[in-house]
């Protein structure tokens, strides 16, 4: 349970990013504080697909089930061509049905403030709580810490933390103070209405996508709630973007045809510009940047809040390993792991959109490469192992998952026995002798039968099929769920000198 006391972290920002930050900060300890200039929750859909990776994530921090039970899996989508022909697009790619390493498949539809809800909801189990209508106005940074003033209501307000992270979004203050470069682009000729609005006339089975000569129109039902999110794309040449529900409506029928669709007043809408941008730097000396305001990706995929919601997960333990004693270099492997990730996403969002565009619609296709769970840190100064370059599994990819694994306390998933966020050490073979043991690593050993705390037999060889290991292999996993270590030959004086070099920061 997280206690109020110095705080050691400032959080600005309280969407998904900033707020699954502060959840991962309070469960292990770490006082905060999380800041949002607005004076109360966000409204609207916004973003709306969370990917298998991230629900992973939620997993570990205790709002999966929230969050599952007010979302939808693998809504299918129905595409109408202009000619009235219609196809029905399955939303799991049939390639990973089934399998024991991934229990989630396919993308969950829900609305972010559900997101949002569950989690500060989470955070308010844990002892924390959001500061609405209170805004980072200035900061200064010493190499010992940050002074940052806040603004409540009109009254300054001066504290001095160790870290500030950025998660205020595109327009963030924090990187705007930072001066760190956001390169990229706004292309004004790609524009979006987005809206959400009740309906009347349409069922909630599936998303349905018109496309026309003059652009395209999808109306998607959001789960747990009565509305739809609808969507419009604008052409260069189209000159009306009202959020009115006159233009919304308009626009409908022109697209589509029909006039049996009534639109009720919008709840909530914006218009959406492509702005394509990524940082030169995640980091500024005490100062980080997460999330969008790190990164602003085209929707196409549903990638973006899911890319920022594991910056948080990446950054969180790692703060609060540096926080609990582990040498501050640490957090140079921040910036080295999740730059990259967010370049990659920059690249496939740009060529779903391209193909969107070039196919007249407003969401590309949805398959395994959106899933997020081929993210990985391979060649991180985080992983290392000794096998080859051509293994499926190497050190630095997320650790899979694995059921029927048979314990004394009954029939477990290897998730079960690693969400609480620790490092993990399994042993295939012998128990491994290590020089040191740090405070609250796990030690996991595969046998025939289990007779003891953190044995586990393989039951239906689900663990292996997914690890490929020999009689001696030892597999350290991470806090955030990806493989730190991997020797084959259960060298355990490797795996004794990574976790001394966590502390030591002797990773490079």
């Amino acid at each position: 349970m997280w206690e109020a006391c110095v705080t050691t972290v400032l959080i600005v920002g309280a969407g998904p990013t900033g707020l699954t930050l502060a959840v991962e900060l309070a469960r292990r300890g770490v006082p905060f504080r999380l800041i949002e200039a607005a004076e109360g929750p966000q409204r609207g859909s916004r973003g709306k697909g969370v990917q298998p990776r991230t629900i992973e994530v939620f997993e570990s921090l205790g709002v999966a089930d929230r969050v599952i039970s007010n979302g939808r899996f693998a809504m299918p989508m129905r595409m109408v061509a202009p000619d009235g022909t219609e196809t029905v697009r399955s939303g799991e790619p049939p390639e990973l049905r089934g399998r024991p390493d991934v229990p989630y498949t396919t993308s969950l539809i829900t609305p972010e403030w559900r997101i949002e809800e569950a989690l500060r909801d989470r955070l308010a189990q844990l002892g924390g709580v959001v500061e609405f209508g209170a805004a980072l106005t200035a900061f200064e940074q010493t190499d010992s810490g940050v002074t940052a003033t806040i603004d409540k209501a009109g009254v300054d307000e001066t504290v001095a933390v160790d870290w500030l992270v950025g998660a205020d979004g595109g327009h963030s203050v924090v990187r705007k103070h930072s001066r760190i470069a956001f390169e990229g682009e706004t292309r004004e000729e790609v524009r979006m209405l987005v809206a959400d609005v009740a309906v009347d006339g349409l069922d909630r089975d599936a998303w349905y996508m018109w496309s026309s000569a003059e652009g395209p129109v999808t109306l998607c039902p959001l789960p747990s709630t009565t509305i739809f999110q609808y969507q419009a794309g604008v052409g260069p040449g189209q000159k009306s973007v009202e959020l009115s529900l006159a233009n919304l409506q308009e626009t409908l029928e022109r697209r589509t045809g029909r006039t049996d669709l009534r639109l009720h007043e919008p709840e909530w809408a914006t218009l959406w510009r492509a702005n394509i941008r990524l940082v030169t730097s995640y980091r500024d000396r005490r100062v980080f940047l997460a999330g969008d305001a790190a990164h602003i990706h085209s929707p196409a995929g549903g990638q973006g809040m899911n890319t920022g919601i594991q910056d948080a997960y990446n950054l969180g333990w790692k703060l609060a390993a540096v926080a609990a004693g582990a040498a501050p270099a640490l957090l140079d492997s921040y910036e080295a792991e999740r730059r990259p990730v967010a370049a990659g996403v920059l690249t496939l969002s740009n060529a779903r959109l391209a193909q969107a565009i070039t196919d007249n619609a407003l969401v590309g296709k949805r398959d395994a490469s959106t899933l997020q769970l081929d993210v990985g840190y391979r060649g991180s100064a985080l992983a290392r192992d000794d096998r080859g370059d051509d293994d499926t599994l190497r050190a630095g990819d997320r650790a899979p998952d694995a059921t029927e694994l048979r314990t004394v306390d009954g029939t477990r998933r290897l998730f079960d026995l690693t969400r609480e966020g620790a490092f993990t050490l399994i042993a295939f073979g012998a128990a491994p002798e290590l020089a040191a043991t740090p405070a609250g690593l796990r030690m996991l050993r595969v046998v025939a039968e289990p007779n003891g705390p953190g044995e586990l037999a393989d039951t239906a060889g689900n663990l292996a099929a997914a690890y490929g290991p020999t009689d001696r292999t030892l597999v350290l996993i991470r806090p955030d769920g990806y493989i730190g270590l991997i020797s084959d030959a259960g060298d355990a004086a490797s795996a004794s000198a990574y976790l001394t070099g966590i502390g030591a920061g002797s990773f490079a």
